[in-house]
């Protein structure tokens, strides 16, 4: 009878898949009945049970089941051999019950409707809107950062501790939620990870542990970046799965803050999608707004590009490449490559809020 079961729920994972290949037919049922619907309550209950510890619990519940599987592995390795098909079994099992959990918990998130439908606006652009919009970006880059700076030619250093960082990031989602109520952002669930260097070496600077809800943040990774990273995660806790939608509401929730390096940040991090979208497209006209951008902002684009440059190792190509074809295998038909469809929502958005 047990081995029935274990059975059971070890090929249960083939009707999961099937009904994922179903589910990505009817986003707007996605978008209803789980995303503002069932996951609200699952996303609240979890961050009211592990937000308030000052610790990460998705961490090391990771921690704990990494030991856990190496020693299963190391005490039924001669089972592999003299008993193939119930150590297939075993490992199906906990494939398929870790399969079920990660999308109940937060993956069906994936089948939800296009961040564009759901804010009934346009999902392409010409290049003359791009340059429109990036110029405005520039300006209110420039004048952002010399509100901050005595001179154009210095870089931001944001005065807070990353303590202090993690807890002002959900102050964006509380302006922003004035506007787009569905983003009101509570209780609270921002932690740096424990695995903070080995998250640095891959090239991820946060990640969300969809089992506990925990938004985790690489606790290395300059300070200039806490802001738009931090509400980047923010917006994946509520159910924006997507890196690219997470990408726009994140920008946007740091550009509505009410603390002037958050905005800078944001601002600043919306003007780099642009820009990088504006050299694709025309690299001369780049060249000549680039050229407008103070010294100093500059600065603080190369301060990053330097801290993942000295972090730069063999393998995190490798887990790139892994965590790009884990999102195409999540209805994600873009991966990591999506700056199109965030400048996209950038242009579009700002289109219509004129």
């Amino acid at each position: 009878m047990l081995k029935h079961k274990k059975s059971l729920i070890a090929f249960s994972i083939i009707p999961q898949v099937l009904f994922l290949k179903l589910l990505a037919y009817y986003p707007g049922f996605v978008e209803s009945v789980y995303s503002h619907g069932l996951y609200i309550y699952i996303s609240k209950a979890m961050r009211y049970m592990f937000g308030w510890l000052p610790f990460s619990v998705g961490d090391i519940l990771y921690t704990l089941l990494s030991i856990y599987i190496i020693r299963w592995l190391i005490v039924n390795r001669k089972r592999v051999v003299k008993d193939t098909k119930h150590w297939v079994l075993d490992v199906l099992s906990a494939i398929s019950i870790g399969y079920l959990a990660f999308h109940v918990l937060w993956a069906f998130n994936y089948y939800r409707l296009p961040l564009h439908v759901s804010l009934k606006i346009d999902n392409d652009y010409t290049t003359e809107e791009l340059v429109l919009l990036t110029e405005e970006l520039i300006t209110k880059v420039n004048t952002i950062h010399l509100s901050i700076v005595p001179h154009d030619t210095l870089k931001v250093d944001i005065p807070y501790t990353t303590t202090e960082l993690l807890k002002m990031v959900p102050d964006g989602y509380d302006e922003l939620s004035k506007t787009f109520p569905y983003l009101a952002y509570h209780p609270r669930s921002i932690k740096k990870s424990i695995y903070s260097l080995p998250l640095t070496y891959m090239g991820f600077s946060g990640y969300l542990n969809p089992f506990t809800n925990e938004a985790q943040i690489d606790g290395l990774i300059p300070s200039y970046k806490y802001p738009t990273t931090g509400s980047h995660e923010v917006a994946h806790q509520l159910g924006y799965a997507a890196e690219n939608e997470a990408n726009f509401i994140g920008s946007m929730a740091a550009m509505h803050h009410t603390d002037v390096y958050f905005r800078y940040s944001g601002h600043a991090f919306a003007l780099r999608h642009c820009l990088n979208e504006m050299y694709r497209r025309d690299p001369k006209r780049y060249d000549t707004m680039a050229a407008t951008i103070h010294k100093g902002v500059l600065k603080n684009y190369k301060e990053v590009r330097d801290f993942w440059d000295n972090y730069q190792n063999p393998t995190e190509p490798l887990f790139k490449s892994t965590y790009n074809n884990f999102l195409k295998a999540n209805n994600q038909s873009a991966g990591m490559e999506s700056y199109s469809y965030v400048v996209a929502l950038l242009v579009n958005y700002y289109k219509i809020a004129r």
